[in-house]
Order: structure tokens, then sequence, then C-alpha cells
């Protein structure tokens, strides 16, 4: 869906709260991030966790729960009580797993109740400078001349940067050859190195690497120009509107929140987003900020599970 959309979805401040919401909460709320503590789910989690300690008294705690690319802490989420003391801070992973994870024991869309989605940052179509690409017609003429076309490092398979490789080469009709390795860092280094020719990196990892030479960025896999970027164009302007590819990151909660205690979580919550400082963090992070509400939110995590699900399936991606 197309960022302005969402951000019209999130302006919406639903007052006043039904009778017995003011009470709210009689415990402290734990922000559960399905990640290893330092990146940035995690930063954004503790980020509001400090915003909303002193409107949402006794409270708020932030929990790392790291595992099985995000399903366990995932699970928490999905399986605790609806009472708004348990939230999830999700990632674009949370709808790309079930097409990779069929057997997964909750549903993205139907097992939360979407709260907001706060930020995000573009994909970055990147090349090694040794392939003399300057833009993305030659990465198209290169990708063509090659028998398999170029070599395409990723964090491994099903991983964000592998979904965004595949779309493109869907959406482009050209050949790439994936090459997983075991994480982001080992990807990164092969492609400093040369040993692969291209990739799709995440905005806040590729920016430092162009600004020093060591890559060259061709365009974001985002519907407008992101202000890191700004003389960089998007897919979208070089003729590919549907290989758009963003890292979101929102709050969940469990399926089953009372409508009242959904919006008070709502308001709140972009009460805390709009505080300057907070904003100041965010971009700081390099995510920008959104303010994607409730219902446009939903809307979304079932048009993206829809959608990386086909995506995963034109391509035939098997997780390991």
């Amino acid at each position: 869906m197309r960022r302005r959309a969402l951000l019209a979805g999130g302006l919406a401040l639903p007052l006043p709260w039904a009778a017995g919401a003011q009470a709210w909460p009689e415990r402290a709320v734990r922000i559960v991030v399905p990640y290893a503590p330092g990146g940035p789910t995690d930063l954004l989690a503790r980020a509001l966790a400090a915003a909303l300690t002193e409107r949402w008294r006794p409270g708020v705690v932030v929990e790392n729960r790291p595992g099985a690319g995000s399903a366990i802490g995932t699970e928490v989420v999905a399986r605790a009580a609806p009472d708004g003391t348990t939230l999830l801070l999700a990632a674009t992973a949370h709808v790309m797993n079930p097409a990779l994870m069929p057997h997964l024991s909750f549903d993205p869309v139907r097992d939360f109740a979407a709260i907001l989605n706060c930020a995000f940052h573009p994909m970055v179509l990147v090349v090694h400078p040794g392939t003399g690409i300057a833009d993305v017609p030659g990465f198209l003429a290169a990708a063509r001349a090659q028998p398999g076309g170029l070599t395409m490092g990723s964090a491994g398979i099903g991983n964000a940067s592998h979904l965004a490789m595949a779309l493109f080469a869907s959406v482009a009709s050209i050949p790439l050859t994936h090459v997983p390795f075991n994480g982001a860092a080992p990807a990164q280094t092969a492609l400093l190195a040369g040993q692969v020719q291209g990739a799709f990196l995440n905005s806040t990892v590729a920016v430092p690497q162009f600004r020093s030479g060591a890559l060259r960025g061709l365009a974001t896999a985002d519907a407008r120009r992101w202000r890191e970027l700004p003389d960089l164009p998007t897919l979208a302007e070089c003729g590919f509107p549907g290989a758009e590819a963003v890292s979101w990151y929102g709050i969940l909660a469990p399926a089953g929140l009372p409508p009242a205690l959904r919006a008070r979580l709502h308001h709140d919550l972009l009460a805390a987003l709009r505080q300057p400082v907070m904003r100041e963090r965010i971009t700081a992070a390099g995510l920008d900020p959104l303010e994607t509400g409730p219902e446009a939110f939903q809307a979304q995590l079932a048009a993206e599970t829809a959608r990386w699900a086909e995506v995963v399936r034109a391509a035939g991606i098997r997780p390991d």
C-alpha cells in the first residue's frame, strides 16, 4: 500500500474513552520485541517505552523474545490476554513468515489487533562499483546479458532482502541468481568484497556505504524518494511500481481487544510518536515516522501477507 494512504489512516484520535478505560493499565505494560537487543525494532520499542512510562502507570517494559525468525516472540503475544498489557513491536517479517513457515501456530492477521504502524525505511537496490553498472537500465541490461543473471546476495533464504530481490526479478522479468548467506553481516561483507554483484539492502545499512563509495545505489524500492537519498530514483520512477519493498515497524495487540481500549492505545502511542524527542530518535536511527492507524494497518497486514505469499509461491522459495 502506498505511504500516503497509510498516513491518512492514522490521523483520527478517537475520544472520549468508554467507561472503565481510564483505569487502565492495572499493571505494567510489556512490549515484546521478537528480535535480539540492538536492532531497529528494539531501539524503537525502547524509545516508545520511555515516552509512555509516565502516561502508562505503573510503567512500560521491553521484553526481547528472539528466535525462529520472530515467530517465538510473536506467538507469546498472540496467546496473551487481550487486555492491552502485552503488545508486539512487529516488523515486516510478520507478514512474510506465514508463506515461509506453513506450520505457524498463529495467523498474522486474525490473531492480532493492529494499533499503529510507527516507522519504516525502504530497501535499496545496490551494486558493487566493480560491476560498472551506473543505473537501473544498466542493471537490467547486465542481468539479461549474463547466463543466470547477476549474482545477488541476501541475509538468507526468505529474508526481506531475498524477497525484495525475487519481487523485482519478477516485476522486471529479468534473471537473477540468489546467493544466500547466514545473516546480514556476511552478505554485506561478500558484497563489499565483490564476491556478489548486487543486493537489496535496508537503507540504514546502505547509506553509509554509498557515502564512502564502497557501494553504488541504483534505486530505492519505495513509491517516493527517500529523504536521505533525494537524488536516487525509485524503482517506480524507473518503470517498476510493483516492486516496492519497505521495512516497517508497528505495534500489534492480541486479537479480541475491546474497541475502547484499542482506541486508547492508538491515541497514546500516536501522542508519544509525535513528541519532538521521539521524532528525533526515530530519524537518528535511519527510520521515517509513520502514523498508520488501526483500520489501515489491519488492512495492510492482510494485503502484505497475501502479496508476499504470492512472491514466495511464484519464485518457488522454500525455507532452509
